[in-house]
């Protein structure tokens, strides 16, 4: 890991994440075989975790008419960042900058009780935005992100252990991701008039996100709870996770928000203990984050030496001479048996073949030769860790596989 400040588009040029193409678009990236790995084991983190905490997944359509954005308050308040209409059919239909007005169309299409909320939707799709081409930068700054986005319907008297609930999957996600939190921000309501929904109401909902900041325990954790007057959006206050990025740039990687504004749009209600109709309470909830702002911040975090579990290779295996290639070719068939990405080198001096796995990031080089076969034994290096040893070659394939499946460092021997 760099101490130094990196671009991720510089780590590109050895991994192969990404590639960008005047013809497909500015802002508009294609994910190489190596960054799709990548962006895969982020995805299946976000889907984990959001399994976890009871969400159930949903998809929904990456158009919309424009009316469902006019409903929404989307067009009234971002229509300059959204792309322009599509006339269809008679129809104006528009790229969704938020699935969020989807999700409320989903709960609406049932009708609910108290006694089955919270209603958690999670939802992993592309949403748009018109980003001026002056701003567009290698996965920073694109037009179509892929988010982690759940949406909590539930009651008022279920908001701050809601909010709770997010938090903590959202600190768990910047954790195994290895993204270190600066601080967390109570996004508070500014002195203007620009926000929807009653003054009690903030007040209430300021103080459930103050609550669950407390009841997740972010002194204990060593993190600030910061208040930020005016950052909060017009629909209601938010929790935003700050981190700085390798470049020193302070940025929001998730959030969870409190939204007064899309109930009372839609209308969107639950069957109270009382016999009555009372308003649902919306959560956005984003654990992990987009996908293409959480990978260009691994690249930078770790200078492309990725982890084991998010490492297109993960296994190198380097034999020395013809002699132990059966041998090597069985380490690598027993790897790929347990779902490990494993590249088998074999031609060329020894040396560049090691030079230029360094190169690729591979995370774990694994060199067999005649003495090793005869030991029973391979020289492991896994530079990310600092480990440079022999390992019993049975041993070898299950220390990884172990380290894949818990997202964690291998436990290498004489190692922590």
């Amino acid at each position: 890991m760099s101490d130094q400040p990196i671009d991720h588009r510089e780590v590109n040029h050895d991994l192969q994440i990404f590639a960008t193409d005047p013809l497909a678009g500015a802002g508009l990236p294609l994910w190489l075989p190596n960054g799709a790995v990548i962006r895969a084991e982020v995805e299946a983190l976000a889907r984990d975790l959001a399994r976890a905490d009871g969400c159930v997944g949903v998809y929904s359509p990456v158009l919309g008419k424009r009316a469902l954005f006019e409903r929404s308050g989307h067009w009234a308040k971002f229509s300059d960042d959204m792309f322009p209409p599509m006339p269809v059919g008679g129809d104006e239909l528009v790229l969704r900058p938020a699935n969020c007005p989807h999700h409320a169309l989903i709960y609406a299409a049932s009708r609910h009780s108290y006694r089955e909320l919270p209603l958690r939707l999670h939802e992993l799709g592309a949403m748009f935005r018109a980003e001026r081409s002056g701003v567009l930068s290698g996965l920073d700054r694109v037009r179509q992100i892929h988010l982690d986005d759940t949406h909590v319907f539930c009651r008022p008297d279920q908001v701050a252990d809601e909010a709770a609930r997010a938090l903590r999957s959202v600190l768990r996600a910047q954790e195994v991701l290895g993204l270190p939190i600066d601080h967390v921000r109570l996004s508070l309501r500014g002195d203007g008039d620009g926000y929807l929904g009653d003054a009690e109401a903030w007040r209430r909902a300021e103080q459930a996100l103050a609550d669950a900041a407390v009841v997740v325990g972010l002194a204990e954790r060593g993190l600030d709870l910061v208040e930020g007057p005016g950052e909060a959006a017009f629909y209601g206050p938010k929790l935003d996770v700050q981190v700085v990025g390798a470049r020193g740039h302070e940025e929001t990687i998730a959030t969870v928000q409190v939204d007064f504004n899309q109930p009372e749009s839609f209308d969107l209600t639950y069957d109270d203990a009382d016999g009555e109709r009372k308003r649902v309470v919306m959560i956005h909830r984003g654990t992990v984050g987009s996908m293409e702002r959480v990978v260009a911040a691994l690249l930078e975090r770790y200078a492309g030496r990725l982890p084991l579990w998010l490492a297109p290779v993960q296994l190198c295996v380097l034999p020395v001479s013809p002699e132990v290639d059966a041998a090597a070719r069985e380490i690598v068939d027993d790897a790929r048996a347990v779902g490990l990405r494993v590249r088998l080198d074999a031609e060329g001096s020894l040396g560049s073949r090691i030079r230029a796995s360094r190169q690729r990031r591979d995370c774990v080089m694994a060199v067999l030769g005649p003495q090793e076969l005869a030991r029973g034994d391979i020289k492991a290096v896994d530079p990310g860790a600092g480990f440079d040893g022999a390992v019993a070659r049975d041993n070898l394939v299950p220390l990884l596989r172990s380290a894949y499946s818990a997202r964690a460092p291998v436990a290498w021997p004489g190692v922590g």
